[in-house]
């Protein structure tokens, strides 16, 4: 959905942009194409591989920065900017992290199991599979990957890891494949459990609503936070945030208010939700589960 979400910023000749998931850069390069001489646009990413492909964008409009989305207040005063007219955030993993077997995102590929967006810091899917308590692995894999069969999984991980280490992502899908005693069609048994193990260790959820709430406070009056979410999870802290700031602040009970002074929202929903055509899911399949939503920053 990059055209949608690009457009959805409504890029101002002369504004300040900041793209939250560089990734490989194409959110980035598309708002650089419509910037003016005058703009400048930050982007973020915590992979290093993608602040390494930053490099290629030659470009004194653009900065890039190592940095996890819920940073993005503190990267964006640091660069003297005292508010900004647009937020992107597109939300998952990139292909590049899925297509590369060494990442260990992926359970059809067969490669260590690591799982961290930021490979320089923190604490591996093999090295927390390795000491967690059954009922820790259960509840990570109930809450982020919304698996019915989150404890006979749990279980069996722990069940194997007592018979040696589970280093790779090919033995953990077989570990959950042999748990998991039906799923819905064309999907692997190991899919929800990636996921979850995925946003646990990068604590994908937690940083969420830091950035949101960071963003508002960034957001120039009419500037844009546009976010892209790939699973209910995520659709839901963001669909959340969006209609709590779209509404008024509630009056305490018995206050009397007058209509002049009633305290305003902060943020204006722009259009509902978006999904991918179905030209795009047929073109990028990974695109299907997309979510787009939109929101102004309001004038005080």
């Amino acid at each position: 959905m990059l055209d949608e979400a690009v457009a959805a910023l409504a890029i101002k000749d002369a504004g300040l942009y900041v793209d939250c998931t560089f990734g490989r850069g194409g959110h980035s390069r598309a708002i650089l194409a419509r910037l003016g001489a005058g703009g400048a646009l930050l982007a973020l990413d915590r992979d290093p591989q993608a602040v390494a492909a930053a490099a290629q964008i030659d470009d004194p409009r653009f900065h890039i920065s190592h940095a996890r989305f819920g940073q993005v207040r503190e990267r964006v005063l640091a660069r003297g900017w005292a508010s900004v007219d647009g937020i992107l955030l597109d939300l998952g993993i990139s292909s590049p992290q899925i297509d590369q077997a060494e990442r260990g995102f992926s359970f059809r590929l067969d490669g260590p199991l690591d799982m961290r967006m930021d490979t320089s810091s923190g604490q591996s899917a093999q090295q927390w599979l390795a000491q967690a308590p059954e009922d820790q692995i259960k509840e990570v894999i109930k809450t982020y990957g919304e698996e019915r069969f989150a404890g006979p999984i749990a279980r069996a991980i722990v069940a194997a890891r007592s018979r040696g280490a589970v280093h790779t992502t090919g033995q953990l899908a077989k570990i959950v494949g042999q748990a998991v005693r039906t799923r819905e069609p064309g999907q692997d048994p190991a899919t929800r459990t990636f996921q979850a193990i995925r946003i646990f260790v990068n604590q994908e959820l937690e940083e969420l609503p830091l950035a949101l709430d960071q963003a508002l406070t960034l957001l120039a009056p009419q500037g844009r936070l546009v976010v892209i979410t790939f699973h209910s999870l995520e659709d839901r802290i963001v669909k959340r945030f969006m209609r709590t700031h779209s509404q008024p602040p509630p009056v305490p009970r018995g206050m009397a208010v007058r209509e002049a002074d009633r305290p305003r929202p902060l943020l204006r929903l722009m259009a509902k939700a978006q999904a991918p055509s179905a030209q795009e899911i047929a073109r990028n399949p990974r695109s299907r589960s997309a979510m787009l939503r939109v929101a102004e920053r309001i004038a005080a």
